[in-house]
């Protein structure tokens, strides 16, 4: 009991020992004297019960609000965000730790005492902004199934738990990899190292390994003169797993609230994201001298720098096969001289392909062997019209049986696709320059 119903108490406890007046009682407690009648026929009746407030223990209107709110909004949110929610969206200020207390009476929270423990390997942060960038792909319905799973790319300064980067992506390949560190570099310039975990995207197993045991994505770093550190395992990387927790939390949510439902619009509005993160979360380096390098690399050498590059050796007739796909390089006197030589294929995330002899590009035609055969050169065609016609019906076999693919050891072109798509979206002439026409009528 408080001090004033001790008071309350005592002073209706003298009116029916008759020590006291009514009137003097009234004075006393600042009540009228019809009040305190109502308080002596209560104590009477209930005892000194029966003085305390009748809305003892009910919720008041306040705490009912909010907590519908969170019932219907953020019942999954944390008090923290749900706090931040309940200020930004709805004008309703509250304490944290009155949030908090409220969240775990209803049950909407579990205090983390009462949750099983969790072990992290404790390593101190580095020192620098810019020293070591923890990279890794997390994997998640990010999207609450509004759309597919997908991959989240995070790459987090190691000195000040900055997000430096963020995207999204269908898988966590090499070309995706490839796409997001050139944007990280192009912003910030170039770290010096990238720490990750040891997947086929970084590291070469033993059982895989070949020529300079180096990756497609540890070839980029080298040409960019960016180390790569590969983790012994998962518990070294714990901040970058920790950061991928509160994302999977924070930014899903997020997400639902600004109505997102597929990756091109959340990559769109990701900057806003880790600009508010940052602001929230981000710390300040021991030292404050940034560590990053600019970026000196001109347009053209990082479209090559950031390409698959596979060497192929030239035929007699100056062609060569990468990916079920024939290269016939243009028969020139210089390009002659290139028969039986070692040239490298550049594949570029978006999709075009570079023929590179040293520091010379090669002017080159395609001839892709998993297109159909056009019908109109099979009827045209009277010599080989037969072997053409006996060619489509096992084409067209082989489609039914879905057993016509790409090789296998060619990487994987989903991030190609998506960048294909987006340029077809601007502008089709741009994906398929040979398909324009122009026109021939002269303007008026």
């Amino acid at each position: 009991m408080t001090e004033n119903e001790l008071s309350r108490i005592k002073v209706i406890q003298d009116v029916c020992d008759k020590q006291i007046t009514g009137v003097e009682a009234a004075r006393r407690l600042n009540l009228s004297c019809r009040q305190v009648s109502r308080l002596v026929k209560r104590f009477t009746q209930f005892g000194a019960g029966g003085l305390l407030s009748q809305q003892r223990g009910v919720p008041s209107n306040h705490r009912l609000r909010i907590l519908n709110l969170i019932h219907e909004y953020y019942s999954d949110f944390g008090p923290t965000l749900a706090r931040e929610k309940l200020i930004e969206r709805h004008d309703l200020k509250i304490g944290l730790e009155t949030l908090r207390q409220w969240m775990i009476a209803d049950g909407l929270w579990v205090p983390h005492f009462k949750r099983k423990p969790c072990v992290y390997q404790p390593r101190y942060r580095r020192d620098c902004y810019g020293e070591l960038i923890q990279i890794d792909g997390s994997h998640h319905d990010s999207f609450e199934g509004r759309s597919d799973k997908c991959c989240l790319l995070v790459f987090i300064d190691d000195a000040t738990g900055k997000l430096m980067n963020l995207r999204f992506s269908e898988t966590e390949s090499a070309f995706d990899y490839m796409v997001t560190t050139r944007e990280y570099v192009e912003q910030h310039g170039k770290p010096t190292a990238f720490y990750s975990d040891r997947h086929a995207v970084f590291h070469v197993s033993k059982r895989d390994a070949k020529t300079n045991r180096i990756t497609q994505f540890g070839r980029v770093l080298h040409d960019l003169n960016i180390e790569l550190i590969c983790a012994n395992s998962s518990q070294a990387k714990g901040r970058v797993e920790r950061a991928n927790k509160t994302l999977q939390d924070r930014l899903v949510k997020e997400m639902r609230l600004q109505h997102i439902d597929n990756i091109e619009q959340a990559n769109a509005w990701l900057p806003d994201f880790i600009t508010d993160f940052n602001q929230r979360f981000a710390k300040t380096a021991q030292y404050p001298k940034d560590m990053h390098r600019p970026l000196r690399e001109s347009t053209d050498e990082l479209h090559d720098i950031f390409a698959w590059q596979e060497p192929r050796k030239l035929s007699k007739s100056l062609t060569f096969q990468y990916d079920k796909v024939i290269y016939l390089i243009d028969p020139t006197e210089e390009n002659q001289r290139l028969v039986h030589q070692v040239v490298n294929v550049l594949d570029r995330p978006d999709g075009t392909i570079a023929i590179q002899y040293g520091h010379r590009k090669l002017e080159f035609k395609v001839f892709d062997k998993l297109k159909d055969v056009d019908q109109g050169q099979v009827v045209d065609n009277k010599r080989l019209g037969a072997v053409l016609k006996f060619a489509q019906a096992k084409q067209q076999q082989y489609d039914q049986q879905q057993t016509r693919s790409r090789s296998k050891k060619a990487p994987k072109r989903t991030a190609q696709q998506r960048a294909i798509r987006q340029l077809e979206e601007i502008n089709p002439v741009l994906v398929h320059p040979e398909q324009f026409k122009p026109s021939t009528k002269k303007k008026s």
